[in-house]
């Protein structure tokens, strides 16, 4: 039995519109906060509990992907989407936390030979398969 998408909702209203806007514009302030208060190193109790749990997301995602695409499902476009932006940010903290260090050659090889290759796959997945 094929998925049969549910009618969609008018999102494009003005109040959605104003909101979505305005807490985008909100964060630009907050930016500026962070930046001249969060230290530059920091410990972080449950480091590894974070990644993995980020690794889960990412090997779910790409799972689902995967999955969705080949039984024909339009729901691999969304799932596509969050995939890819969760590849991008992966690839943005990998790189970022890296500088300076030993492992900064490997997070970025990583970023360009996977994170980000895959990240565009998926937005391409989602773009193409949009309706």
């Amino acid at each position: 039995m094929a998925f049969v998408a549910p009618q969609a909702r008018a999102w494009r209203t003005p109040r959605t519109a104003g909101l979505f806007t305005g807490a985008g514009v909100a964060l630009v302030p907050w930016m500026l906060v962070l930046a001249k208060t969060v230290p530059q190193t920091a410990e972080v109790p449950n480091w590894a509990t974070a990644w993995i749990g980020l690794d889960l997301m990412l090997a779910a995602g790409l799972t689902g992907t995967g999955l969705l695409l080949r039984r024909g499902d339009p729901r691999a476009s969304a799932v596509a989407a969050a995939t890819a932006a969760l590849l991008a940010m992966d690839a943005w903290f990998d790189v970022t936390t890296s500088l300076g260090t030993g492992q900064q050659g490997m997070a970025l090889l990583l970023a360009a030979g996977a994170e980000l290759p895959l990240a565009l796959a998926c937005a391409a997945v989602a773009l193409r398969r949009r309706g």
